[in-house]
């Protein structure tokens, strides 16, 4: 079954019942075992994912609780604005390395308006006006070129990537002024981006069935849904052994 999804804001729900019918497909016809291409390292992956997980219920969560306790809405914005408004020169340099010239000359705009009138990105005024951020990185800019996104892998601290993804995440740390910065500086960010998701945690905590099966699916389904600008095909994408008949995927 394809289906054709425009909307970004839709992936949490969708990823959600993806992984759940994944999941209980997957024990219905291999005890419990589900085999994917994409995930060939899926064993360690589990491991590294669960030392994350550990570090940050036990680091993340009590800081950024306490961070998100003292720290009002509008200063938490401001911050996330800022940082975002920094990203802004790797989203313009990959518009362009992916010939979206018209989208380059808009986020080009925006970071201006914003770096300007919004007081170093703090507010974001180009939103107001209708120039609306995007989200390209060098990993979306290798997988335009036709790169394959490569095997799933979880790195420790960092989370969820694929081996295209690596290169992407140094010539994007390379090309985001952030990364100069002092690192108590630079870890608000980190602690404020943490804050922020903390809403999503939540529910892959309290929601999925299995949170590495939900993180998974999820995290390759928004990385496909970006690359192709929303044309996006949701499939059964799991590899299982072959004496089970392809036929139980068609009911």
């Amino acid at each position: 079954m394809v289906i054709k999804k425009q909307k970004k804001n839709k992936y949490l729900v969708v990823g959600l019942c993806l992984s759940t019918l994944l999941l209980l497909e997957g024990c219905a016809n291999t005890n419990g075992i589900i085999i994917s291409k994409s995930d060939p390292y899926e064993e360690v992956n589990r491991s590294v994912f669960k030392f994350n997980k550990s570090l940050d219920d036990h680091v993340g969560k009590p800081v950024s609780s306490a961070y998100d306790y003292i720290t009002p809405d509008f200063v938490q914005t401001g911050i996330g604005n800022f940082f975002s408004n920094l990203k802004d020169i790797n989203v313009v340099l990959n518009d362009l390395m992916q010939g979206k010239f018209i989208q380059a000359g808009q986020d080009t705009g925006r970071f201006l308006l914003n770096t300007t009138a919004g007081l170093v990105g703090i507010f974001d005024v180009a939103s107001m006006v209708g120039l609306n951020k995007h989200d390209e990185d060098f990993a979306q800019t290798l997988g335009v070129w036709g790169v394959p996104k490569g095997p799933y892998l979880v790195l420790p601290v960092i989370g969820p990537a694929t081996s295209r993804g690596i290169p992407g995440m140094v010539f994007d740390a390379a090309a985001n002024p952030a990364t100069y910065v002092p690192f108590p500086i630079r870890s608000l960010e980190l602690l404020n981006m943490r804050t922020q998701r903390g809403g999503t945690f939540k529910v892959i905590d309290e929601g999925a069935l299995d949170p590495y099966l939900f993180t998974r699916e999820s995290f390759l389904q928004s990385r496909k849904y970006l690359v192709t600008d929303g044309e996006v095909e949701l499939t059964n994408d799991v590899d299982l052994d072959p004496s089970i008949d392809d036929a139980n995927f068609d009911k």
